[in-house]
């Protein structure tokens, strides 16, 4: 089963304190403020947060899943998913929590341990 757009906003919506914004005509998904997911303009691929220097190892681990778009990606600490190469949603689940628990607030992650924030 292929994942969709729709089941990352399904997913993202229902993490803690998570909201979904509009911007550069594109659905992004915040929390305090912070963007952690934006869903590309083709609905195929999403940006998510990941340090820069575990970007290299994952692209070249499974390149077919995840890039960066050069020119727009290279100085900021994010990373593209292609939806289709996810296996399930519970992957995808687990790509947008790592990537929530980055940009939430400190005490928010901490009070959802059940999210890895302790």
């Amino acid at each position: 089963m292929t994942t969709t757009a729709d089941d990352v906003r399904e997913i993202a919506l229902s993490l803690p304190d998570s909201s979904e914004k509009p911007a550069w005509g594109m659905p992004t998904f915040r929390v305090g403020g912070k963007i952690f997911a934006a869903l590309g303009d083709d609905d195929a691929s999403i940006g998510v947060k990941c340090p820069k220097e575990e970007r290299a190892e994952l692209i070249g681990a499974e390149p077919e899943k995840f890039f960066i778009r050069e020119g727009h990606d290279d100085n900021y600490a994010w990373l593209r998913v292609r939806l289709a190469a996810l296996e399930d949603t519970r992957e995808l689940r687990s790509i947008l929590v790592d990537s929530w628990r980055q940009a939430a607030p400190k005490r928010l992650a901490a009070a959802h341990p059940e999210l890895g924030g302790a």
